[in-house]
């Protein structure tokens, strides 16, 4: 059963926290049965694992559920605050319990937050046994957690909860904090709708619209209540019903359609519902490789530096310069040619089987290697005119070149086709080929 609601002064988030798995909200892809996490809990065996998902998904309760589970000492860290010194501390309490005859969970909340040598400090006790590992955060540990932790944890992908489950845990809520108190159908959906998928945030709301009804005398919540209630901070992120991804996906189409003005219009909107400048950046980063690219590459060093003078100036200081970024970003030229390459390079290399490099290009270290043919005939290209070695070879043999790269005819990408096409013509000169019928770049 849930926590007693009782207790007015424990937050509603911690009263409701689910005591099994039954009660879980969401994550059925992970928690229904034959699934993953399901497994996990059934088989008996702890293992080693990464919880990867946005807030309020349960994370922490997952662990502390796994922990309850499988009867072991249960260890939290939080990255944000602890250092070495503490997860020195925290190994001498599995020590400790171990010499008990109880195991240790180990759960590093934002596990992201720690680098590499705070990592590799708990890493030998994890391949010891001496602690199960259960880290959770928010970023993609791919890029996050160093390889040696990511290759002894299975990761588990959590999603932000539904709406079926976001009111199925709003009725759990209004039993436990306000069984007294109705709420009109639109004043339960807009709630829901700002909660965005996160279950804490979701309780939190029911508790401050709670109070500020009994505070008031209403016993019945209507949606205008709700908007009085949260003041503006619903309005500015929910109004209308536009979820937080949508919002994202806004402002993306307006600097990929060249509109600097709604661009503006839905940075702002983001950050005045309290999105977090860095994700936004991020973004920007994101947008200057995949729709602008190489027709202005100053775009992506123009991201990048907003994105550093945010981090050293925070906000409001720091949201000028990623404005600044987004109105460029906007007014720049547009090309998707590298995002395409790259996508095309991929699936072709994902899809292919492993072709050797060509002897001429291999690096030839040693007397043996030479003899070989490693590096046999290799031509500098420094030496060759223009700076070009004209016919030379440099994919695998037998090999068509693939042309995966077409630059529009928009801002510098116009200069990189109109070289790229001479290059081609002295290729073919070299080779004593007939050009190649020209390629018109992409304008579209």
């Amino acid at each position: 059963m849930f926590g007693s609601a009782e207790s007015g002064d424990i937050p509603l988030a911690e009263r409701l926290r689910p005591t099994g798995l039954d009660e879980v909200a969401g994550q059925r892809h992970l928690l229904g049965p034959g699934k993953p996490l399901r497994l996990a809990f059934d088989s008996g065996k702890l293992h080693s694992m990464i919880l990867w998902g946005p807030p309020g998904v349960g994370k922490t309760t997952l662990a502390r559920l796994m922990a309850q589970a499988f009867e072991a000492e249960f260890v939290a860290l939080s990255a944000v605050f602890s250092g070495v010194k503490d997860i020195r501390e925290a190994v001498a309490s599995a020590q400790a319990a171990k010499a008990r005859g109880r195991h240790t969970i180990l759960f590093v909340d934002e596990v992201h937050r720690f680098n590499k040598a705070q990592q590799d400090a708990f890493l030998p006790f994890v391949e010891q046994g001496l602690v199960t590992f259960i880290g959770a955060t928010t970023e993609n540990p791919s890029f996050e957690v160093n390889s040696a932790l990511l290759s002894r944890a299975a990761v588990y992908v959590l999603e932000p909860l539904d709406a079926e489950a976001m009111h199925a845990l709003f009725e759990r809520a209004c039993a436990a904090a306000c069984p007294d108190l109705a709420f009109e159908q639109d004043a339960r959906d807009r709630l829901v709708g700002f909660a965005d998928g996160d279950a804490r945030r979701l309780l939190n709301l029911v508790e401050q619209v709670t109070v500020a009804a009994r505070t008031t005398g209403v016993t019945s919540v209507a949606p205008e209540f709700v908007d009085e209630a949260l003041a503006s901070k619903l309005r500015r992120f929910d109004k209308g019903g536009e979820a937080f991804y949508d919002q994202i996906s806004a402002l993306h189409k307006a600097v990929r359609g060249s509109d600097p003005d709604a661009a503006l219009y839905w940075f702002c909107r983001m950050l005045d519902g309290g999105a977090e400048p860095l994700y936004l950046g991020r973004r920007l980063v994101r947008m200057a490789s995949e729709d602008i690219g190489l027709a202005d590459p100053r775009a992506l060093d123009i991201s990048l530096d907003a994105c550093a003078a945010f981090e050293r100036l925070g906000s409001p200081e720091g949201e000028l310069a990623l404005a600044q970024a987004v109105v460029f970003l906007a007014c720049a030229a547009k090309s998707n040619a590298l995002y395409k390459a790259y996508n095309a390079a991929r699936k072709f290399v994902a899809d292919d089987g492993s072709r050797p490099v060509p002897l001429h290009l291999r690096n030839a270290p040693t007397r043996l290697m030479k003899e070989l043919g490693y590096g046999h005939a290799y031509r500098y290209a420094h030496d060759e005119p223009e700076g070009y070695a004209a016919g030379e070879q440099y994919l695998p043999d037998g090999m068509a070149p693939p042309r995966w790269y077409r630059p529009v005819e928009r801002g510098m990408e116009a200069q990189i086709a109109a070289k790229l096409e001479h290059l081609r013509r002295l290729d073919a000169a070299a080779r004593n080929d007939a050009p190649d019928k020209p390629e018109t770049p992409d304008s579209r």
